[in-house]
């Protein structure tokens, strides 16, 4: 059984935050785990948000550590400068890099925890054996580029598959979702093994971030995987 962190992790993320006003967006969940900073290129995802003057702005401020999760092309030439800022961890996506251990082993050297991410459509067998490499494994839970869509359900096997393969070998990889959280899709993204929760829309449009976290982590740690 690999060993969790209680009670579970929730990230918001500030693609849903007001850009205006990202301070006080920010410091609105200091009583989260983490800020989820989706940094996006109009490439590999067709949106685009923040660069590395941004994230570096958003971490002078940030009462939590920041989670950077990069929906960018060449990866390899860019994922280590977010790593050089000092951030907290940093995801790249599989279907970006041809070498995806030698990039995470970059970013761990550097002092960045190291996160692969998967789309919906990606397959997520062939990386199992590479978990080793890796502290995180994102879990897409809808098509990446935009916030406020719908949790797809079926990616549910291969959160297990990923859980499965991380128990066998007795790592403590975080395994995080992101897309279509709220109170009513977290438990069953819990119960399939994911721990690390990315949710958007469901903590900056409630009336009070804080009290939303506090529900999401609630509704994840009433519907633990069997193995918790």
């Amino acid at each position: 059984m690999t060993a969790r962190a209680l009670p579970p992790r929730i990230q918001p993320s500030i693609l849903s935050a007001d850009f205006v006003n990202m301070q006080r967006d920010v410091e609105a969940i200091a009583s989260a785990d983490a800020v989820h900073v989706d940094v996006m290129d109009n490439h590999f995802v067709p949106n685009l948000t923040f660069g590395l003057e941004m994230v570096t702005r958003v971490q002078a401020v940030s009462p939590v550590p920041l989670d950077v999760h990069l929906m960018i092309t060449d990866v390899d030439r860019w994922a280590p400068g977010y790593a050089e800022l000092g951030v907290f961890s940093v995801t790249f996506h599989a279907e970006a890099t041809d070498k995806p251990v030698a990039l995470a082993r970059r970013l761990r050297q550097i002092g960045a925890r190291a996160g692969l991410a998967v789309k919906p459509d990606t397959d997520v067998t062939p990386y199992l054996e590479l978990l080793p490499e890796f502290d995180q494994l994102l879990v897409m839970t809808v098509e990446p580029g935009f916030g406020g869509q719908s949790f797809m359900a079926e990616m549910m096997p291969k959160v297990a598959a990923v859980r499965a393969a991380a128990g066998a070998a007795g790592l403590d990889v975080w395994l995080q979702v992101d897309g279509g959280i709220t109170v009513d899709t977290i438990g069953i993204a819990a119960e399939a093994g994911a721990d690390t929760f990315v949710a958007g829309s469901s903590v900056y449009g409630a009336p009070d971030a804080a009290d939303a976290i506090a529900a999401l982590r609630a509704a994840a740690d009433g519907h633990r995987h069997p193995s918790d």
